[in-house]
C-alpha cells in the first residue's frame, strides 16, 4: 500500500484531526515506516504454527463465588453515636 497525500487526509479525516503540513509529512512517513514493518512481517512462512492472540500461553483462573463476610450489621450499629431502626442516624443536611 503506497501512503501518498491523499490518504493521510483521508485518516486524519476519519480521526477528526486537523493536521498542518510539518505533522502530514510526519505521518507520512510513521505509516509507511509501519506498512514496510508489516510487509517484513508477512514475508515470514507461518504454515504449521498455531494461531495465537497473545504470546503467552496464559488462562484464566476463575473461582467459585463464595460468601465468606457475614452480617456484621447489629455490631456496627451498636458502634455508632446514633441509629434509628436498621439506620444509622446522621444529622440533618438539607435545611428546609
Amino acid at each position: 500500500m503506497k501512503t501518498d497525500d491523499s490518504l493521510i487526509e483521508y485518516l486524519a479525516e476519519l480521526s477528526k484531526l486537523k493536521l498542518s503540513p510539518e505533522e502530514r509529512e510526519a505521518r507520512k512517513a510513521d505509516l509507511g515506516d509501519i506498512l514496510a514493518y508489516m510487509e517484513k512481517l508477512n514475508e515470514l512462512d507461518t504454515t504449521g504454527l498455531p494461531e495465537m492472540t497473545h504470546p503467552f500461553d496464559a488462562s484464566n483462573r476463575f473461582r467459585e463465588d463464595e460468601v465468606t463476610n457475614e452480617d456484621r450489621r447489629a455490631d456496627m450499629l451498636r458502634n455508632a453515636p446514633g441509629s434509628k431502626n436498621d439506620y444509622f442516624k446522621v444529622f440533618k443536611a438539607v435545611e428546609d
